[in-house]
């Protein structure tokens, strides 16, 4: 079949796939923006749309642990908590394990608040197995505009896209063919967009800027090295986000007012 259609058919099956535009993940950040304008009413009642609105074990996974930190008592936070665990548990999927260290270790919170030490040392030491390099094994890509060859190096050095007085100290990349379009998209230049296949070529790392920050761990599989990533094919059948979808993606960066951890 060739290394390029294995590789498409690889990122085609994963069962899981982080999407902005996945209508659970709009609901929870509708209800993020609520939170965030001190409205946690209104975030709560987002957040429980979210969980009705849930098709699958990551829809629901993700729900679950936006209506826990909406919780007022820890009993409610915990029983979120653990749904979550549940639904986290049937997954198996890069784009969850990487959750895994702060949701036992929120579970262990819960329990440390309720007085029960037992448990709370048990979900503690879990947090600690869990957090470790990436499991990932990708296939990976990188978005650009540039026209590049196999063989070519990547390498970290170049101009953010997202601020152009700041040079990156890593080069990233996705597991998700469709993430590292939208950045490709987002790309300075005026060139067509190409969606590589890349291979890292030294250790890499969860990226800092995504990873437990707006939500749990990093489910859009984003990564950094300092290393050079070496490009070793290119994938066409990505999907491309409509014009409406890149403004507002360019509307948030603009106002945008996190720093980006380099």
């Amino acid at each position: 079949m060739g290394i390029k259609n294995d590789l498409i058919l690889t990122n085609k099956i994963k069962n899981m796939e982080f999407s902005p535009f996945n209508n659970v993940v709009k609901r929870c950040l509708e209800g993020m923006d609520m939170e965030e304008k001190g409205k946690h009413a209104e975030a709560g009642k987002l957040f429980l749309q979210a969980w009705d609105e849930a098709t699958n074990d990551f829809e629901k996974f993700l729900a679950a642990h936006y209506l826990a930190r909406n919780q007022e008592t820890v009993s409610n936070q915990l029983k979120w908590l653990q749904r979550a665990l549940e639904y986290a548990l049937k997954i198996n999927d890069d784009t969850v394990k990487s959750a895994f260290p702060a949701l036992y270790l929120n579970i262990a919170k819960c329990y440390e608040d309720l007085k029960d030490a037992k448990k709370s040392k048990e979900y503690s030491e879990l947090a600690i197995l869990f957090k470790n390099h990436p499991s990932d094994k990708g296939p990976f890509y990188h978005g650009t505009k540039a026209d590049l060859q196999v063989g070519d190096l990547l390498r970290a050095g170049g101009i953010s896209n997202y601020k152009a007085e700041l040079k990156m100290n890593h080069i990233y990349f996705t597991a998700m063919a469709n993430g590292a379009g939208l950045a490709a998209a987002l790309a300075n230049g005026d060139k067509r967009e190409r969606v590589y296949i890349v291979k890292p070529t030294g250790n890499y790392e969860n990226d800092p800027n995504v990873t437990d920050k707006k939500f749990p761990g990093n489910p859009t599989r984003s990564y950094r090295s300092e290393e050079p990533l070496e490009i070793v094919g290119e994938v066409t059948d990505w999907v491309r986000p409509t014009p409406n979808e890149l403004q507002k993606f360019r509307e948030k960066l603009a106002n945008s007012k996190g720093e980006i951890i380099n």
